[in-house]
């Protein structure tokens, strides 16, 4: 039986660093999906009232975009899976109306202190 290192120097350099790297992901056993973004900001989101000049102002791009029931939709999420350790995942999807106002959003999270309540932020 031929080793993952064995493969890999018989696939040539290129290929060789490809297969050496998904080993060594392997054998870490942990992946990260998505990107940080500012779960203390979440608070500051008014249904109604925050624009998405706003959200790209708090949040920074959103990691996916998208429709739901014809609204678009901007998700922001940060996924990290390990099988040493336990998970921490998060993730904020913003739903906006036509004229690019939030009209609703889902905030959830695996960190207790992400939802903790924050104090409102003053009405614009």
């Amino acid at each position: 039986m031929m080793t993952v290192f064995a493969v890999a120097a018989r696939l040539g350099a290129r290929m060789s660093c490809a297969v050496c790297l998904l080993a060594l992901l392997a054998a870490s056993g942990c992946a990260t999906i998505g990107r940080p973004f500012a779960t203390h900001e979440v608070s500051q989101v008014r249904l109604g009232q925050t624009t998405q000049s706003d959200v790209l102002r708090l949040f920074g791009a959103p990691w996916r975009t998208g429709l739901e029931d014809g609204q678009q939709t901007w998700t922001y999420g940060h996924y990290k899976y390990s099988l040493f350790s336990r998970e921490k995942t998060c993730d904020l999807v913003v739903r906006f109306d036509e004229r690019n106002v939030v009209v609703s959003y889902t905030f959830n999270s695996t960190e207790p202190d992400d939802l903790q309540p924050q104090a409102p932020a003053p009405a614009k």
